[in-house]
């Protein structure tokens, strides 16, 4: 599986630097992982280079996270993961949000929550559920199906 993650603004806090780092060591063994951090700008300026880190990917499925998105469980997102046949690139605007010309791009639109998060936390959140997913993908104990009852 190959896994791209396009992401605005730096992570700042260490603690959920590390958090990421760790789910992305544990997902190594199922996802080949790269990472884009855009710097910080006007959502013009950072939707023109997300455009255009996208249109090297032009076979990937390009999954934006966004508010007005479609909600999953983790197992049907689990699903979503498991029947991927290309590429996936999973796009995190800034705190202010992403132009509709990269809503447009997307093959999916996704909301982690009807919350709002910052994104720094949205990105611990995605790679959260990745992990989660390729877990429940592989059988592995990480996700407890009894605790969504």
């Amino acid at each position: 599986m190959l896994i791209k993650i396009v992401v605005v603004g730096k992570l700042k806090d260490r603690s959920v630097k590390s958090r990421c780092d760790e789910f992305a060591k544990w997902l190594s063994p199922y996802a080949k992982l790269e990472q884009l951090e855009i710097n910080d700008s006007t959502p013009a300026a950072e939707s023109e280079v997300i455009l255009k880190a996208i249109s090297r990917d032009r076979d990937a499925e390009v999954i934006v996270l966004s508010e007005e998105g479609r909600q999953f469980t983790s197992v049907e997102f689990a699903r979503r993961l498991g029947a991927a046949d290309r590429k996936l690139v999973f796009v995190i605007g800034g705190p202010d949000g992403l132009t509709p010309e990269v809503k447009m791009r997307a093959t999916l639109l996704w909301s982690l929550s009807k919350l709002t998060f910052t994104h720094e936390m949205a990105r611990l959140l995605l790679y959260e559920q990745l992990f989660r997913g390729v877990s429940i993908l592989h059988g592995g104990g990480y996700h407890r199906e009894g605790a969504q009852k």
